[in-house]
């Protein structure tokens, strides 16, 4: 469609004061991808999560999450699990040379708009290449700007160029409506909240797991740091004068430390073993050392409760406690959990998690948590926390696949 004349005013502005230049990060992956933009920095956590389930729903599908300006790339990168499908990348500038250069280079084949702060040069040039294009979680915030209240036609022409558009509220649909979307076009769904995905777990593993235990009381520290062992293992002593048949499984965050670990938890006179070791957990081992993060996923089905470590001591971040939540395990952690603390802070506000700070504190929370009344009630507060918000993160999974058979669909039928 033609263009208006802010559009042309706003790319001749664009020339003359944005950046020139954009460097990718790293090559395009093949196949297709997903580009997913986080123009609302607060909720960058729930966007990496929405980018990771993506890459699950979708067999071969990389994502790649652009941030706003001055967006900390390397707290997104740190925060990714699937670093191997979702690729962190900064937002060019709004100089058509720039937009060219990022648009040739990663070439999505779909981009998820968030929130607003809607860039013309660069989603009227996505639209142009016949990038499908979708706006969620909008709200008002988003659409207040000087440019927005003094250009609403230019907004109008950008909000045309989405296939969808959904707003987090009524109030930011009514905002839609003013800048000139009809009101049918507009969807309100719930603001797009991180729910955790399941970790996958082989189910001959955890059959056998339940029918070793037989019925022995467990809990969990994950993601242990060697500067937390001390106060992991007072805890565990403690807890087991209340069940002397406790067993507690303990995953270092460094695999490197798992020797060390092993020998401490000897040393603290605990009967100690591996997860690797043929026939363990035995009836009278006290610690199991877990190797491989990727078995996290059959220690939270078996463990009520869970510690989660890297977040006693400073300088670590914490753990994603989604990860236990959603899995069914009760969630414990330390006051040091930076990284996650929006999430912390939803399951400690249902009830779903407890902050400890010490051995006295962590052993006193394991010895109560491992009753299977008080790890359910805290269970079931985290699950409803991980399902809130879901609806969203559904809708949003439904159009990707859509949108995207269809461009296969078109693309066999003209091969």
């Amino acid at each position: 469609m033609g263009r208006s004349f802010s559009m042309a005013a706003y790319r001749a502005l664009s020339r003359r004061s944005a950046a020139r230049g954009f460097t990718p990060a790293e090559p395009r992956p093949e196949g297709e991808l997903v580009w997913l933009h986080a123009a609302e920095a607060g909720n960058l956590l729930a966007i990496l999560d929405l980018a990771q389930r993506l890459c699950t729903a979708r067999d071969g599908l990389h994502v790649l999450v652009t941030l706003p300006e001055r967006g900390d790339l390397q707290q997104a990168r740190s925060a990714v699990n699937r670093t191997d499908l979702v690729h962190i990348e900064e937002l060019p500038s709004e100089h058509p040379s720039a937009v060219d250069t990022f648009l040739g280079h990663w070439s999505p084949d779909m981009c998820i708009w968030t929130w607003g702060e809607l860039r013309p040069t660069l989603i009227s040039e996505a639209g142009a290449r016949a990038c499908a294009m979708v706006l969620i979680d909008a709200d008002t915030g988003g659409f207040d700007g000087r440019r927005d209240r003094w250009l609403p036609d230019l907004t109008r022409e950008l909000l045309s160029d989405f296939v969808a558009l959904m707003a987090r509220s009524y109030p930011a649909a009514a905002r839609l409506e003013q800048l000139g979307i009809p009101r049918g076009d507009v969807e309100v769904a719930p603001a797009l909240q991180a729910g955790g995905q399941a970790l996958p777990c082989d189910d001959t593993d955890l059959a056998d797991m339940i029918t070793t235990l037989g019925g022995r009381p467990v809990w969990l520290a994950a993601g242990v740091r060697k500067t937390e062992t001390d106060v992991i293992f007072a805890a565990h002593r403690h807890a087991v004068r209340y069940s002397h048949r406790l067993l507690l499984i303990l995953q270092p965050a460094v695999p490197e430390d798992v020797q060390s670990m092993t020998e401490q938890a000897a040393t603290e006179g605990f009967r100690v073993s591996t997860w690797s070791d043929p026939g363990e957990p035995g009836e009278t081992t006290q610690v199991m050392i877990a190797e491989d993060a990727e078995d996290l996923g059959l220690f939270y089905r078996l463990a009520p409760v869970s510690f989660l470590g890297s977040s006693l001591t400073p300088g670590h971040g914490g753990c994603d406690p989604f990860e236990a939540a959603a899995l069914g395990s009760a969630v414990l952690y330390g006051p040091n959990v930076r990284r996650y603390m929006p999430f912390y802070t939803r399951l400690a506000n249902a009830g779903a998690a407890r902050i400890v700070k010490d051995a006295h504190t962590l052993g006193a929370a394991v010895t109560r948590l491992i009753a299977p009344d008080q790890a359910a009630a805290m269970a079931h507060a985290g699950w409803d926390v991980i399902s809130h918000g879901a609806e969203l993160t559904d809708r949003v999974i439904e159009l990707v696949e859509d949108t995207l058979d269809t461009r296969q669909e078109q693309h066999n039928a003209h091969a």
